[in-house]
């Protein structure tokens, strides 16, 4: 008897923008307990999601120093792609989805993880902003646009968020 193939579903998480990222991992975990495959590719701004909350000293130019020091460090600090209000709307959004018992992001991500879902930091985004591997959490693929191509290939649903 044949082995039925799992469904497979790619993210590519481009946002830093808080409410994007939390659809997209909404969206995974929703597809990972539907029992499918899940990546998501962290790209640009997406790679904050990735990012420990405090600062790792690690060595870098100044170029990468500017970019470590304008981006996020992690998903608590990500603004609102709307409405952000100097701040004030992610304030807002976490209180709401606290009351109506939503998880947060960093909850999502650590959810996602537990779930197996695929988190792929990209390279060649890693190597353009200056961010290391030590910059980052725990348990992450690190691949390029070719590793994603793969995964999406044999994908049924793709979103680029």
């Amino acid at each position: 008897m044949e082995e039925e193939q799992k469904e497979k579903t790619t993210i590519v998480l481009f946002s830093g923008d808080l409410d994007k990222a939390i659809a997209a991992f909404i969206i995974a975990n929703g597809a990972a307990a539907y029992d499918h495959e899940v990546t998501i590719f962290h790209t640009f701004w997406g790679l904050n999601a990735l990012r420990k909350d405090e600062q790792v000293p690690v060595k870098k130019g100044l170029l990468e120093k500017a970019f470590g020091f304008m981006m996020p460090h992690g998903p608590e600090k990500f603004g609102l792609s709307k409405m952000n209000f100097a701040g004030m709307g992610p304030k807002m959004i976490k209180h709401v989805m606290k009351k109506h018992n939503v998880l947060s992001l960093p909850q999502l991500i650590e959810m996602a993880q537990e779930q197996g879902v695929k988190l792929v930091a990209c390279t060649m985004t890693m190597d353009l902003l200056g961010l290391q591997k030590e910059e980052l959490i725990d348990g992450l693929d690190y691949a390029g646009v070719a590793a994603y191509l793969g995964d999406a290939n044999e994908a049924k649903v793709n979103l680029f968020i």
